[in-house]
Order: structure tokens, then C-alpha cells, then sequence
């Protein structure tokens, strides 16, 4: 290793405990490749060049830092966002959930962002129950969604979203539960099923007593270790027979696939054993 990389290495590790130490980000949790990467991309935007001097521009101006923790946590997704798996979560555990299990039904979907995932999981609860004559709401179908960014849960709360957020909502969902001029809104039924929380998943303890977790792209970015501890996370927050869905490149690892079956191996369906 050449004197420059070793520098480079030293400011690195210095930047990372620095956001770790003042803004409580786990940075040891992460891979290193996809920290360094979105920090490149913040060190890049304000033309820095070196660890320590982007470190010090943290200390001077607390929007940038705002902006690199918004990076670090990844806010991009849709509504029924790979719409294949919301579909075999439509078909297969919302069925057994509603009519198997004493309510209310516990739902969470950690990692939300800006709120897509937790309203899309709703609509499909009171979908199927509007097909069966009946009605949900807050009491019947509970679900909590959890972000660890405090300006994704503000727009999460305000439930209005731009055009690109439908690209994978089917048309029939979007007329019945989204209001037709932008901003569109989501409808008034849903809300109440519906409510968002701050939540670290690395620090904070699980909500228990969960039949559903949804856990989408958000495990890529940890290392094997981190994940195997939320896989056992996961599981201890599951009530017997819960169900546990994550995203289409993520997997069980280890020691914690004998703690679920699979239900629906391709669209990342377990359930706990």
C-alpha cells in the first residue's frame, strides 16, 4: 500500500467515526464499498477532494451534512415497486393473514423511505377485504413504517407523490386509492391503517408481535454479520407463522435459514418457522 492510500485509509476511517460518533450511523455495519461510493458522490457535488477536508466542511455547514446522510440511507423507490412480489403478497399472505389470524394485523415495513411501501402493503390489505364484502381499518390492520431518515418520514406522512412514483402501480389500484390530480394524495380509507416511526435497525430493538415484515433492498447494504443479526431480529419479532418478504437480490444466509420456510423462493417469501 502506497503512503497515498494509507492516508486515504486513515481519513476514511477518521470521517466515518465522525458520522458515526455525532449523527449515530452505524458506517461499521455497512459494506465499505457502498459507503465510499456515496460519499464520492457528496465529495464530488462540493469539488473536495480528501476525507479530512470534506470532514471539515461537515463542521461548517450542517445542510451538506443533511444532504450526506440522505445519500448514505438510499431514499429511492415506488409505489408496488417490483410489482410481481406485491402480487404474491396479494395472492398468497394477505389471504391467510386476514382470514387466519386474529386481528389486528401487525405489519411493518422497516426501511420505508418516503412511505411507498407501507401504503402499497395497506392498499392490498383493504383491497382484499373491499373484495370480500368487507372493511378495514387502523384497528383491524395496523401497519408501521420505519426509516432511520427523519425527511423521508415527513414526506412518508404527507402520503403525496409524483408521477414516477405509479410507475409499477397497476391502473385500477391508482384510480381507487389515489386522488387524480397531482399532488396525488392517497385516499382517505388508507391513512388510518398507516403510521411511520424514526427507527434504527441496527440500534433500536424490533416492534414484536409482527405477522408481516417487509424488508426490500435495504439488507444489500450491510455486511454478512449485520445481516445475520436482523435475520434473527426479524424472526424474534414475528409472531409463529408470520411472513417475512425482501427484496429480489437479497437472501437467507447461514444459520438463520433453518429459522423460516420458503413460501415463495423467487419472489423472497419466508415464513417464520
Amino acid at each position: 500500500m502506497t503512503a497515498s492510500a494509507e492516508l486515504d485509509e486513515a481519513g476514511f476511517a477518521e470521517l466515518t467515526g465522525k458520522i458515526a460518533r455525532e449523527r449515530a450511523f452505524g458506517c461499521g455495519n455497512y459494506k465499505e464499498r457502498c459507503l465510499r461510493r456515496r460519499i464520492a458522490v457528496r465529495m464530488r457535488a462540493r469539488g473536495v477532494h480528501r476525507f479530512s477536508d470534506y470532514a471539515a466542511l461537515l463542521d461548517r455547514d450542517a445542510v451538506e451534512y443533511e444532504r450526506l446522510l440522505d445519500t448514505l440511507t438510499i431514499n429511492v423507490t415506488k409505489l408496488f415497486r417490483n410489482w410481481t412480489t406485491f402480487d404474491a403478497v396479494a395472492t398468497t399472505v394477505v389471504p391467510i393473514l386476514l382470514e387466519g389470524f386474529k386481528r389486528p394485523i401487525n405489519v411493518w415495513s422497516a426501511g420505508c423511505s418516503s412511505g411507498e411501501e407501507p401504503y402499497s402493503l395497506a392498499i392490498l390489505f383493504h383491497r382484499h377485504a373491499a373484495e370480500r364484502g368487507e372493511s378495514v381499518d387502523g384497528s383491524q390492520v395496523h401497519v408501521l413504517g420505519s426509516d432511520i431518515d427523519r425527511a423521508s418520514l415527513d414526506a412518508a406522512r404527507g402520503g403525496r407523490y409524483a408521477e414516477a412514483a405509479f410507475a409499477d402501480t397497476p391502473p385500477d389500484i391508482r384510480r381507487t386509492y389515489f386522488s387524480a390530480r397531482p399532488p396525488f394524495e392517497v385516499a382517505p380509507e388508507i391513512r388510518p391503517l398507516v403510521s411511520f416511526e424514526r427507527r434504527d435497525l441496527i440500534v433500536d430493538p424490533p416492534p414484536r408481535g409482527m405477522h408481516l415484515i417487509a424488508c426490500r433492498n435495504v439488507l444489500i447494504y450491510f455486511d454478512r454479520s449485520t445481516q445475520e443479526t436482523l435475520f434473527q431480529r426479524f424472526h424474534d419479532a414475528l409472531a409463529p407463522g408470520g411472513f417475512l418478504v425482501l427484496g429480489k437480490v437479497e437472501t437467507l444466509l447461514g444459520p438463520t435459514r433453518s429459522l423460516f420456510s420458503a413460501v415463495d423462493p423467487r419472489e423472497r417469501i419466508f415464513r417464520r418457522r
